[in-house]
């Protein structure tokens, strides 16, 4: 069987210089928490990586968001699945791997620093991260984005301290997950139409039928498609595909992102139809979309 460690189309990542990673070491506030190694593998068919404990020199994070995997530590294999996160320990032997008939989809980070331990303290076994009401999974995978962009802007000190307060709050989000989602008031009403779209909102990067969002809100499709469409104006579908077109507008605007790495991130295995949805949305394709003049 074919084994990867990169390679995956419509995969990211950033591996941070030794000498900056040297610097951080001596610094205030890196020498406290810092990323070296950052990215996201799209449906990543035979992803699998294996060190000694002498080459586990960081803490390593793998959120898998969809598809499954497994990882084993000095030998203890656990498997991973949908919505489950968890950290390496550094330091010690480990290997991990993508399903062979499921491949996983994942946001990975390696780190280190004085308080690194500390958030991975207890984390080193799958951990669950399921959608809920405020399980606010997008905002954390938007603060995920942030930190690669800032870190793709280059290694200047700003760039460099605003990634590392990021990171904080990421793992903060991920250790203490109960304040995260409670931190947030929402006076929205308790209806199943806000259930849905919050719904539809956490999980933007897969692709949703009709039967799982009516089944999250307790609903048979059909009644539930009549419900929301009273509510809304628009059927279930529709509006999840608006929601994913207003969310790669965000990704046009505000990255670099290719076209198709953006249309990944919203559950779009195929570029071209997404091009043909985002065209049918906006009225323009997404090339033009980018090129336009805003505000």
């Amino acid at each position: 069987m074919a084994k990867l460690k990169s390679g995956f189309r419509g995969e990211r990542a950033i591996v941070i210089p030794a000498p900056i990673i040297e610097e951080l070491k001596n610094d205030a506030l890196g020498s406290l928490l810092h990323i070296t190694d950052i990215g996201y593998y799209p449906k990543a068919t035979f992803h699998f990586r294996e060190r000694t404990k002498e080459e586990a020199k960081q803490y390593i994070l793998i959120y898998c968001i969809e598809g499954s995997g497994w990882f084993e530590i000095e030998g203890v294999r656990q498997k991973v699945s949908p919505e489950h996160f968890f950290i390496l320990p550094k330091g010690k032997a480990h290997a991990y791997g993508c399903s062979t008939t499921n491949p996983w989809t994942i946001y990975w980070l390696h780190f280190d620093g004085d308080k690194a331990g500390f958030f991975s303290e207890g984390l080193d076994k799958p951990t669950p991260v399921t959608p809920q009401k405020n399980s606010r999974i997008e905002d954390r995978l938007q603060l995920f984005e942030e930190i690669f962009a800032t870190l793709k802007n280059g290694y200047s000190k700003n760039n460099l301290d605003y990634s590392i307060s990021g990171l904080f709050h990421f793992l903060g989000s991920l250790k203490f997950l109960g304040a995260y989602r409670e931190s947030i008031f929402t006076n929205q009403t308790e209806d199943i139409s806000a259930d849905a779209i919050h719904f539809m909102r956490e999980n933007i990067h897969k692709r949703l039928t009709l039967k799982e969002i009516a089944d999250h809100v307790g609903f048979s499709p059909s009644h539930f498609s009549t419900l929301f469409q009273n509510k809304t104006g628009f059927s279930p579908l529709n509006y999840l595909s608006q929601l994913k077109i207003q969310q790669a507008c965000h990704w046009l605007d505000f990255s670099d992102m290719k076209i198709n790495q953006i249309a990944m991130t919203i559950g779009f295995d195929d570029p071209f139809y997404f091009s043909r949805v985002f065209t049918k949305t906006m009225g323009v394709s997404p090339t033009e979309y980018r090129s336009k003049k805003k505000g």
